[in-house]
């Protein structure tokens, strides 16, 4: 009996010495999609007044969670049955994020900033309805980006047993989740700890220099974030393309890897543009009433 229970606990020893193994290997494969997906949203939890921030990002790290449980079974379930819905749901996403993408890139240059009357007016009719839009992109961003790092973690232990796939894979997507939105807390309250510093510290010394510093880089690093995201959205969706369509990962060897990328993103995301442009107009003529 206890020799029995002895070996459960040896079995479940090596069981977690192989998933730590394929959890490492798995995390190191996933850290250039896991960067892109920090700098996404990073740059869509922030924006909102002081009070909501913490409120939003939580409601984006559920739908983060909802969206990891939704797509884990999927994911496994699409693998042993039919891979090549895989690659589809992929390059689909990819259009997505490239769409996405394109779309911030045109609207910062050909679409004006609303100023004074036109801001206030607005902003006090549709807040609520902006921050759950803005939630909304960022969930579903998120569930593109998640479907990627799962399917980049799942391929690393495809020669593993089920069960180490299946841990292996459900770690890797939990430590993106915790890890990803924890580090956006971090960013998005800098300003606060900053002004906690400076009240310590009363206004002198290191500490309270450090507080200044970290209240004026707040704006400097959302900025910045605001257009890693737009690049990482494109290069992110580039990707997609290059390592599942055979007609383009051909195209352009010689180039390096990052530009062939952004290019292949920049093109999707304008050619998306394009037809749903397309299509929002036919949608427009077909309800446009008739004067007959």
């Amino acid at each position: 009996m206890a020799t029995g229970f002895f070996a459960i606990l040896d079995d479940i020893a090596a069981l977690m010495d192989d998933v730590a193994v394929t959890t490492k290997v798995a995390t190191g494969k996933t850290a250039g999609i896991l960067g892109d997906d920090l700098a996404v949203n990073a740059e869509k939890a922030t924006g909102f007044v002081s009070s909501r921030e913490l409120p939003v990002l939580w409601a984006i790290t559920k739908g983060s969670f909802v969206n990891k449980l939704i797509i884990l079974p999927v994911a496994l379930l699409l693998n042993a049955f039919f891979p090549v819905a895989i690659k589809l749901i992929l390059i689909l996403g990819g259009l997505y994020l490239a769409y996405e993408g394109v779309e911030k890139i045109i609207e910062y240059f050909f679409h004006h900033e609303k100023k004074g009357h036109e801001v206030i007016a607005e902003s006090k009719q549709n807040d609520g309805e902006a921050e759950k839009a803005k939630i909304k992109s960022a969930v579903t961003t998120d569930f593109i980006l998640s479907i990627e790092i799962v399917i980049i973690a799942l391929g690393t232990v495809l020669t593993e047993t089920l069960i180490i796939q299946i841990v292996t894979v459900s770690a890797v997507a939990l430590l993106a989740t915790i890890g990803v939105y924890g580090i956006v807390a971090l960013i998005v309250r800098m300003d606060d700890a900053g002004n906690k510093l400076i009240l310590h510290a009363n206004h002198k010394g290191f500490l309270a220099s450090l507080g200044h510093l970290l209240v004026k880089s707040l704006p400097v690093i959302i900025r910045v974030l605001a257009v890693v995201g737009t690049i990482a959205l494109i290069l992110v969706s580039g990707g997609i393309f290059v390592h599942n369509i055979e007609f383009v990962h051909h195209h352009f060897p010689k180039l390096p890897s990052i530009i062939k990328e952004f290019g292949f993103g920049l093109v999707a995301g304008l050619i998306t543009m394009a037809v749903v442009a397309g299509g929002k107009k036919v949608v427009f003529l077909f309800k446009k009433p008739s004067n007959l």
